[in-house]
């Protein structure tokens, strides 16, 4: 086979027939080829290291394994000046093998996009919450951020056993709750949720920039660049402006 051919095979398939692969072709003395194998044994190693980073992002979940439905939650936009505050709650099957699970913000938006639908496949449920900018302006962020999780809760069609929280407790919630510092890092169900978050979010971003142009919130996705800045100080707010977020533009 020609270099090319054996760099299109190598590239074609999946992690666990690599070895076999590198098996095939080590014994091939083309410069060419070492290079493909070198790539595939790094690619390897890089797996077999994300493997292991994805089974300590379960230990919250192995030590409450007691618990049938372990549900993580997090939510994203507490900070934007547009835009609705978003939650997730996500309850992972005991035998999750989704790999890559981390803080939404860590993530390539290819990669978040991918594990969305992943997730979305594979969860034994999830549920999505949200308050817009008028209950953020009613209510403050903190309480909304609140009510969007209990929203998400109890959208799922099943009910959870414990939550796994991204640092906060959530008042009028009768489920044993844990909250994590930093869990989006710390928990898979936690990063979980968080990308379930942070991706409809954006995308929900995407479609009010078409709707209201100008302020590049398909880009910023709702938060205080200075382009965003900028036009909020020439244009004035749009609707999905929070208003109570802008009193130092307008």
């Amino acid at each position: 086979m020609s270099i090319s051919d054996i760099k299109k095979v190598f590239a074609d398939a999946d992690i666990s027939k690599l070895h076999r692969l590198i098996d095939e072709y080590k014994e091939d003395e083309r410069e060419g080829v070492r290079k493909i194998i070198v790539s595939a044994e790094k690619k390897i190693e890089a797996y077999e290291k994300e493997r292991i980073r994805s089974y300590k992002m379960f230990e919250f979940e192995r030590k409450y394994a007691e618990c049938k439905y372990i549900c993580g939650i997090d939510e994203v936009g507490r900070g934007p000046l547009a835009g609705p505050v978003v939650a997730a709650a996500v309850i992972l099957p005991k035998d999750c093998d989704i790999l890559y699970l981390n803080d939404s913000k860590q993530l390539s938006e290819k990669k978040r996009e991918e594990l969305f639908v992943e997730i979305t496949n594979k969860a034994v449920a999830f549920g999505i919450g949200m308050a817009d900018e008028k209950r953020i302006d009613e209510i403050n962020i903190l309480n909304a951020d609140y009510e969007a999780m209990r929203q998400a809760i109890a959208k799922l069609s099943v009910t959870p056993d414990i939550l796994l929280n991204d640092a906060v407790t959530i008042p009028e919630v009768d489920i044993k709750q844990i909250p994590i510092i930093k869990g989006d890092t710390l928990s898979g169900s936690i990063a979980a949720a968080s990308i379930i978050a942070k991706v409809t979010r954006d995308r929900l971003m995407v479609e009010y920039d078409s709707k209201y142009p100008g302020y590049e919130f398909a880009k910023n996705k709702g938060y205080g660049s200075q382009a965003h800045i900028t036009a909020l100080k020439e244009k004035g707010p749009c609707p999905i402006h929070r208003r109570s977020f802008i009193k130092n533009f307008v």
